[in-house]
């Protein structure tokens, strides 16, 4: 018997002890059968059975035998048989998946808060006005601040020791609340956002105070340290009462399933709740949905003939091929020239938008099997650039609509749900800005490619755009539509910069170039979260 099937087998004695049953030999082989089948989704599984099984009527003991699990098993395994089968239908009547790609937009995003007295996460009820009041904004920084601090709190390194011993406090890194600072001596972690408090001085703050910070001689981690990003810091207090940094980093990231664990249940990401019934079933669809493809391409300007030439030329080539991509997304800016209160062409770029569809509908066999989605740009039009973005006006669109009925609009950023997967789409030319805005070079120890640190600035900040709000503002109650929190299986960082693609603690993320610029677009396969850049 491999180490594999013994971890399994003790798992499941455990969580029946947990409940109150003890199984049989016979029983406890009868569900290592069934849980041997999911392989990669065993814990669910098994808990989509004990629950089956320990709900059925006939169970009368606390000892339980073959009979009763044999039972439920069959009657699982019938319904997913009769799901392959409906499954098989639709293969042979049409592509499925586009009824598997569900888009959110950001403004259907719901909001959560935490509650650091009862450490719970709780939904806000209630509409979010766009111009929010002035505590809205200091609202802002607090969630923020306590998403990444309930997050940290789990971490061992910095978590309190449980028993107040020498030996305890042997590579501790207990965070102090800055309050706490003054007239202390020695070392000390604490954790706050950067901020400018004066002119030419950074301060670190928490939710209980604010301290002067000395950076000139601290060592950084990976990433760009920018005024408004949330940094854990060692150091200690001089005499002038300045934190003198000497070490500093970004929060520690958290796997994805142990986040998922912390929320009970909530839908942080905006696609809906499943049950573990439900989750088992698409996570088997997803592993079957081998030839689906997702085609993206940033930057298409549409008043621009060479750019609608080579257009042409790709959706030729997709036309041609076996099996079609499951989904165009088309992201902004669709125009050479910002659309801002010196643009007058709006009745131009509209008939560009009309000839747009009349180019994807003289591919047949896209305009019926594809779905196309398009995401404003920074430059594109809109009520202003503040993020996130609305979708783009209808008066835009309503010409390509007559040609792609199914066309949607969406917001920026945006998300979707590809049956289990959670992916993020967001354009933004934010590498450049983000170099702007560092207060001192990015640490070469680790890497050297920018788009590398900011990947692991985004992902450790949980947030799309860590930037001050003076570079990039935000609604102050929609921050939350910015989240990256639980981790996404995929981000897609649409950016005039290089085309790049970087795998991160296992989270996918590319930039899929400037199309406009060099004619380079990414052809994505979800269901192995396999990244092909591709280039004219």
């Amino acid at each position: 018997m491999d180490s594999g099937t013994m971890m399994i087998r003790k798992k499941v004695q455990r969580k029946c002890k947990i409940r109150g049953y003890t199984l049989k030999v016979d029983a406890l082989d009868e569900i290592l059968s069934f849980v041997n089948r999911f392989q990669g989704a065993e814990d669910d599984a098994l808990d989509l059975l004990l629950d089956h099984l320990l709900d059925h009527d006939s169970l009368k003991s606390s000892i339980i035998d073959r009979e009763p699990v044999h039972r439920v098993v069959t009657l699982l395994l019938e319904a997913e048989a009769a799901v392959d089968n409906d499954v098989d239908d639709e293969a042979t009547s049409g592509p499925s998946s586009s009824s598997a790609i569900r888009v959110v937009d950001a403004f259907f995003v719901p909001k959560f808060r935490y509650d650091p007295i009862k450490k719970i996460f709780y939904e806000h009820t209630g509409s979010l006005a766009i111009h929010g009041e002035a505590s809205a904004k200091a609202g802002l920084y607090r969630d923020r601040f306590l998403l990444l601090f309930q997050r940290l709190a789990r971490d061992h390194h910095f978590s309190k020791p449980a028993f107040d011993t020498e030996i305890s406090h042997v590579g501790s890194c207990e965070i102090s609340p800055i309050q706490s600072l003054v007239g202390q001596t020695g070392r000390r972690w604490v954790m706050g956002v950067i901020s400018q408090l004066e002119d030419g001085h950074y301060y670190l703050e928490d939710l209980t105070a604010s301290v002067e910070i000395n950076l000139s001689n601290a060592k950084i981690t990976t990433g760009f340290f920018s005024e408004n990003t949330i940094v854990v810091a060692e150091g200690e207090m001089l005499l002038e009462g300045i934190f003198q940094v000497i070490t500093c980093g970004f929060p520690p990231l958290e796997d994805r399933d142990k986040s998922l664990k912390s929320l009970a249940g909530h839908d942080f990401f905006g696609g809906g709740i499943l049950t573990k019934e439900e989750t088992l079933r698409l996570a088997e669809f997803e592993k079957r949905a081998v030839n689906d493809m997702f085609v993206i391409l940033s930057d298409i300007w549409l008043d621009n003939e060479e750019v609608m030439g080579k257009l042409g030329i790709v959706l030729d080539g997709f036309e041609s091929v076996e099996v079609v991509p499951s989904l165009f997304v088309f992201m902004g800016n669709f125009c050479s020239h910002p659309c801002n209160l010196s643009f007058h062409s709006f009745s131009s770029l509209r008939s560009q938008f009309g000839k747009l569809g009349q180019l994807i509908a003289a591919h047949p066999r896209l305009k019926e099997h594809s779905r196309f989605l398009f995401i404003p740009g920074p430059d594109d039009a809109g009520p202003s650039t503040v993020l996130p973005r609305c979708a783009l006006p209808k008066y835009l669109t309503e010409e390509l609509q007559k040609h792609i009925p199914n066309a949607i609009f969406s917001s920026n950023p945006c998300r979707i749900k590809f049956y289990t997967q959670e992916i993020v789409f967001f354009r933004q030319d934010l590498l450049y800005r983000m170099r702007r805005s560092c207060l001192m070079p990015p640490s070469m120890e680790e890497t050297t490619d920018p788009f590398q640190h900011l990947v692991a600035t985004i992902t450790h900040q949980s947030h799309l755009c860590p930037l001050p709000l003076i570079v990039q503002p935000i609604i102050w109650n929609y921050d939350h539509c910015l989240y990256l929190y639980p981790t996404p299986h995929t981000i897609v960082l649409g950016d005039k910069s290089e085309q790049k693609a970087f795998k991160y603690t296992g989270i996918t993320c590319f930039n899929p170039g400037s199309f406009s610029n060099d004619y380079t677009f990414v052809a994505y396969r979800p269901c192995t979260q396999e990244v092909e850049l591709s280039a004219l």
